[in-house]
């Protein structure tokens, strides 16, 4: 069995949110007969975007479809909020799920789209019509809601499914690559719109492969590759679990070769690469709060003139590499 790295989701932050506001897994596993879905999923969610990062075919989809009651874990227990799929009358009135599948009922608008789901979820006519028409204007769908979805373009057919899992106000969405297919305007107002969501309460579960972007929205992220959760949290607390990859600092100064030579006296210190222009270098430490520390000292010590001290790679990039990317080129 794979061993994952321990990083629990739920942050001190997360620590005071009721059980009943949380999304929970508990020693979840899925298997497709002798296929790995996932295994071993624990797992306990607050509100606000969490997205699901990991390649094709690592389990995102399989998290996703457990989350919403399609399909039943072989081992475990899912619970979303106080709710049970068991129930799906009740289940679905709480849970919104925007599917990757470009699939629609032959001949629907738009607005059909939307309105046959709310009706289908018991809301009278009139509710469901004033329902369906505020989802589609979220969206910025309302001029073309009469027109065949089959003539919209994929970008629209992305914001129309989008609209329908928020059409009847749900406390968790879940939305399995929403951005994709979407120009930049259109996703740039699709993450302001999950944002606002977030911002009110809700939980949204997004899975995406646009990292910068994801990077940008989420409150926190879980990492899963081949049916296993590898890390879970927001994303500079699992970089600085991360002991074995060593934090990469840029710092551009006037006096690169005396700080260097300074640097190598430390044993945290892994790597110093100056730059070929000679005012600056690449750091690669292992405590960055010793480095920090020992550059202040520095400065008043050799008078230097710094101009930009940043970390390289505490982002969402530079986490997935090391968490997936370096496994799979070494296989």
């Amino acid at each position: 069995m794979e061993a994952a790295i321990n990083i629990p989701i739920n942050s001190t932050a997360q620590a005071s949110v009721a059980t009943e506001q949380m999304i929970i897994f508990e020693d979840v596993s899925k298997f497709y007969g002798e296929i790995l879905g996932v295994n071993r999923v624990n797992l306990s969610i607050a509100p606000g975007i969490t997205s699901l990062v990991g390649p094709n075919g690592s389990g995102k989809t399989t998290l996703m479809n457990l989350m919403t009651g399609l399909i039943q874990p072989t081992r475990g227990r899912v619970k979303v909020l106080d709710f049970s799929p068991s129930d799906p009358e009740v289940y679905f009135r709480h849970v919104g799920y925007c599917s990757q599948f470009d699939s629609f009922p032959a001949g629907h608008t738009g607005y059909e789209f939307i309105y046959s789901y709310l009706r289908v979820q018991g809301y009278g006519k009139k509710v469901a019509d004033q329902m369906t028409w505020q989802a589609l204007e979220r969206v910025g769908l309302t001029e073309p809601a009469k027109r065949k979805v089959a003539g919209y373009s994929k970008g629209m057919r992305q914001r129309v499914r989008l609209a329908q899992s928020i059409a009847h106000h749900p406390t968790v969405i879940v939305l399995d690559e929403p951005l994709n297919g979407l120009d930049p305007m259109a996703r740039a107002d699709a993450i302001r719109l999950f944002r606002e969501l977030a911002n009110s309460g809700l939980h949204l579960i997004i899975s995406s492969h646009i990292l910068h972007e994801v990077n940008a929205m989420s409150d926190r992220v879980i990492f899963i590759e081949s049916g296993y959760v590898k890390a879970a949290g927001d994303v500079e607390g699992v970089r600085n679990e991360l002991e074995e990859h060593p934090l990469q600092i840029l710092v551009r100064c006037d006096q690169p070769s005396t700080l260097a030579a300074r640097l190598f006296q430390e044993s945290h210190i892994v790597e110093v690469r100056i730059h070929d222009d000679r005012m600056g270098m690449f750091v690669k430490t292992r405590n960055t709060d010793m480095f920090y520390e020992l550059l202040h000292h520095a400065v008043l010590e050799y008078n230097l003139n710094i101009e930009t001290v940043a970390t390289v790679d505490n982002d969402l990039n530079a986490v997935y590499h090391y968490l997936i990317g370096a496994r799979q080129e070494g296989e």
